[in-house]
């Protein structure tokens, strides 16, 4: 061990000798005649003990941290290479189920176009055989009364050849009728004029989405500064009420929005925030959350959970849980749901197989509200509405942090970014602010009721483009922010 701490770094086979003062290093005789020639201040080690006290338990004390914060760096590396292979498997899961779609949408389209075809090619054929067959009869009845008129020719029976004569007239007539009207056009075809804007857009992609490092999405040593704000109305002629209540908000891997009015309906939304597809659910729907590339989960209160699929840019209704409890607040991350119930906060599997009670507080109010996991699936937190805090759980129930601060007050809506950082609605104070992934620190307030927020109770990242989606009444409110270095 001596050996080993004799050896200089540098040149291994060199033990240290001398300590320079100007650059406050250790050195050997190499390392004095390659880098300290110039030195003024070179000593010995051996006298430099006496000039230089050193505090070996306060240096042991320091290594033993640094060690420490090596040994917790490393596991959390080592945690996120196995994130960066489930996520991995998640998006290739993802984009072949993607793929899946376009060759469904592609089949249906060719199906519609094959049966118009089709529909096309029995109609012609109908007719054409229709003219053959009439053609075919003219034929042969106008050669009966030829035969009949040559046999009639030399016949003295005047009243018969008239009579034949007129039928003859009256056929010849009707034959040239129907030549006139059926003029023959030769090499009748089905004729196919390709959809070719299809394929222009197809060949102007160049991928089938974007794929991204989550680190790029949300940087915490920075500040976001909002640069513009929309308001996009989400109303329908069809909404019974004159205001939407939005109670979730969900991105999908595609970009596409989907929202939950609490009167009881699911909206879909195109890249303009319109409302592009719309299904009714039993309940009214208090949260949302992504469960597929194409699926999402509404809780409806009473009502179990509702799973609603996005099929051709149509929403549709599928499998439905029914839980023994209020379920309000969900999400999920790789098979497993989390539901709160206002008070408690469940997990349980995508057939709604209770695994655990993971957490519960029983004291006044709504206290176990909306919750979010993160990307690695080791935190979920969740709002405690009545006691205006955010909790960081760990997977077992177990609590981690609790965060407040005076711009949170009454926290809904909680959403988690592919960088593990946690976005709160404070309903009661109309702002949204900026949560470290510890759930410990507040980074900043994103928005306030400057902003136009009234009361937000959702709200929403969208890494493809890179936009936070707030509910304010029955509006979203759209806004894009730059990011800008803070001073270190």
């Amino acid at each position: 061990m001596e050996d080993l701490l004799l050896k200089c770094d540098i040149h291994n086979n060199e033990k240290v000798k001398m300590f320079c003062q100007n650059h406050n290093q250790l050195c050997c005789s190499e390392c004095v005649l390659l880098n300290h020639r110039q030195c003024t201040n070179l000593v010995l080690s051996s006298e430099s003990v006496q000039k230089l006290s050193v505090d070996m338990q306060q240096l042991s004390n320091k290594i033993q941290t640094i060690l420490d914060k090596l040994n917790k760096f490393k596991r959390i590396q080592e945690a996120s290479i196995q994130s960066v292979e489930g996520s991995y498997g998640e998006k290739l899961e993802e984009i072949r189920e993607l793929r899946t779609q376009l060759n469904a949408a592609l089949d249906e389209q060719e199906n519609t176009t094959m049966k118009e075809m089709d529909e096309i090619r029995l109609t012609l054929q109908a007719s054409l055989q229709k003219d053959i067959d009439n053609c075919s009869r003219l034929k042969d009845e106008l050669q009966q009364l030829g035969e009949a008129v040559q046999g009639l020719h030399n016949a003295r029976k005047k009243e018969t050849e008239f009579i034949a004569s007129r039928k003859f007239l009256d056929k010849i007539q009707e034959c040239e009728s129907f030549l006139k009207e059926n003029t023959c056009m030769a090499g009748r075809s089905i004729i196919f004029q390709a959809n070719t804007d299809i394929v222009q857009y197809l060949s102007k992609q160049s991928s089938l989405g974007r794929v991204v490092d989550s680190m790029q999405s949300f940087i915490p040593d920075q500040e976001m500064t909002v640069t513009k704000k929309c308001q996009y109305n989400v109303n329908i002629s069809k909404d019974t009420s004159q205001s939407c209540l939005i109670r979730g908000i969900c991105s999908l891997p595609s970009g596409a929005v989907v929202i939950a009015d609490y009167n009881k309906r699911v909206k879909l939304l195109d890249k303009h925030c319109n409302v592009s597809s719309h299904c009714d659910v039993s309940g009214s729907p208090l949260d949302i959350c992504q469960i597929t590339s194409s699926e999402v989960a509404v809780t409806l209160g009473h009502g179990g959970v509702q799973f609603v699929s996005v099929t051709n840019g149509q929403l549709v209704n599928g499998n439905k849980l029914q839980l023994p409890h209020v379920a309000v607040g969900i999400a999920h991350h790789r098979g497993k749901l989390y539901i709160t119930s206002g008070t408690a906060l469940f997990h349980y599997t995508l057939t709604g197989t209770l695994v655990k009670k993971l957490y519960e507080n029983t004291e006044a109010g709504t206290t176990v509200y909306k919750c979010a996991v993160s990307p690695a699936g080791d935190k979920i937190y969740v709002t405690n509405y009545n006691q205006h805090k955010v909790l960081t759980l760990a997977t077992d129930g177990s609590l981690i942090s609790t965060f407040t601060d005076p711009e949170l007050q009454g926290p809904w809506g909680v959403h988690v970014t592919p960088s593990g950082q946690v976005l709160v609605c404070g309903y009661a104070s109309h702002t949204v602010v900026r949560v470290n992934r510890e759930g410990r620190k507040k980074l900043s307030t994103l928005a306030t009721q400057k902003d136009g927020l009234n009361n937000p109770m959702s709200v929403c990242y969208n890494i493809i483009t890179n936009l936070i989606i707030v509910d304010v009444d029955d509006n979203i409110i759209v806004m894009n922010f730059q990011w800008k270095k803070t001073s270190i």
